[in-house]
């Protein structure tokens, strides 16, 4: 009687954990269709009215076209030249937990344009932001560039930020660009402005 007893609780067992199985399979098919879906609802926030196009900061209607997402595929520069070239790029650093690089280059682009007298307060802003050694968002570069960029940033000039913003283009141009042309946001982005146009 107790083998009786004991060979029930083994199949009950075994019952739970094929339902604990099952349920992860589900919940895996469930984040499998979340991410589809996310990549979806981005893809179509990146081309909402491909007919009507794309709304950028400066409100004027900019038609985004396969040539443009193309010519992305030329160099860094082309892409982050395009306005919708920058959103899509900024999307995908996102997803690689890396978007603190595009953010501190366009900082450091605004920079530049800066009037003298606001340099001083963005300086420290940027320093702040991206380059102290806590910083929230921390850019990826070494000791002595982190040294050599705090003291430029105390007395600032539109060069303050050069050194440190090449170094992070470098590293988007050799690791993040390479992967964003392989990637499905990317490649989905061409294959349905080119379908689009095909029509």
């Amino acid at each position: 009687m107790p083998g009786f007893f004991f060979s029930h609780n083994n199949m009950a067992e075994l019952n739970g954990k094929e339902d604990c199985k099952l349920a992860e399979g589900r919940i895996h098919k469930k984040k499998q269709k979340a991410f589809g879906a996310d990549l979806k609802n981005y893809l179509k926030c990146m081309v909402p009215h491909i007919e009507s196009g794309i709304k950028t900061s400066n409100s004027r209607n900019v038609m985004l076209s396969a040539e443009e997402v193309i010519q992305w595929s030329q160099s860094l520069e082309k892409l982050l030249a395009s306005q919708s070239g920058q959103g899509v790029f900024r999307e995908f650093l996102k997803s690689e937990f890396s978007e603190e690089n595009i953010e501190f280059w366009l900082a450091c682009e605004d920079y530049k344009k800066t009037k003298s007298d606001h340099l001083h307060g963005k300086a420290e802003r940027i320093y702040e932001e991206f380059v102290q050694s806590d910083a929230i968002k921390q850019i990826n570069i070494d000791y002595q560039m982190r040294e050599a960029t705090a003291k430029k940033a105390q007395d600032p000039t539109h060069t303050s930020f050069d050194e440190a913003q090449k170094t992070v283009y470098i590293l988007m141009e050799r690791d993040s660009y390479p992967r964003f042309l392989k990637s499905k946001a990317y490649l989905n982005l061409l294959n349905q402005l080119q379908t689009s146009t095909s029509k």
